[in-house]
């Protein structure tokens, strides 16, 4: 294998890993709770509170992080124009995650806080939105490692090996027969009723001087 193989090889390898590691990452995030909402209502009604998951207040996540592990697979599936077309999808599905997670960082949560029941009803005279930043933040890495990783894959893919190539597999040798083995063979084929010296791919399983010669008349 020439250097340049190796470093395709392995650029493969980082791409894969890293759009699994990505996809991993999001869903993980996407499961988490986000923020807790508590809305404030008329006296003498209490107030309500509920609970927002990344997917709640970020819907693209569960299906960026679906993508790029969908990525994952398809970069050792295809090659050529396939890949780069594959890294173009992945580096939109990190664009995807890093917006998700900078509008929520930036208060955008408050929109998917009305959403819950009877937090945007009416009597409500305030909504308290306390936000779990480190899920966002996960995401917001996930979707950093997705646009590397995407970029990387329409740069350069099109030189990295296909799966197919590398474990190909090759035809075994024929093995030889043994004379054990043929006398075995003479044996059976004698309890069929049939010629022990001819074989049926054409070979002969007598000893050299039998083929060929046919008794003299």
């Amino acid at each position: 294998m020439s250097e340049q193989q190796g470093a395709d090889r392995r650029g493969l390898t980082v791409a894969v890993l890293g759009a699994a590691g990505a996809g991993a990452l999001a869903l993980s995030a996407a499961a988490q709770r986000w923020a807790a909402v508590t809305a404030a209502r008329r006296a003498p009604l209490p107030p309500v509170t509920g609970e927002l998951s990344g997917s709640d207040a970020a819907p693209l996540v569960t299906a960026a992080g679906l993508v790029l592990l969908a990525a994952a697979v398809a970069l050792l599936a295809v090659r050529g124009v396939g890949r780069a077309v594959v890294g173009l999808l992945t580096a939109l599905a990190g664009g995807a995650l890093l917006w998700s997670a900078v509008r929520v960082l930036g208060g955008g949560v408050a929109d998917a806080a009305e959403d819950l029941p009877g937090i945007g009803g009416t009597g409500v005279t305030s909504v308290d939105v306390d936000l779990s930043p480190a899920w966002p933040v996960l995401a917001l890495v996930a979707g950093l490692l997705g646009v590397a990783v995407g970029l990387l894959a329409t740069l350069r893919g099109r030189a990295w090996p296909a799966m197919g190539r590398r474990y190909e597999r090759t035809a075994a040798p024929a093995v030889a027969r043994t004379d054990e083995e043929r006398a075995q063979e003479a044996w059976k084929a004698l309890d069929r009723g049939d010629d022990p010296t001819v074989d049926p791919a054409g070979d002969r399983t007598g000893p050299p001087s039998a083929r060929g010669n046919g008794p003299d008349v």
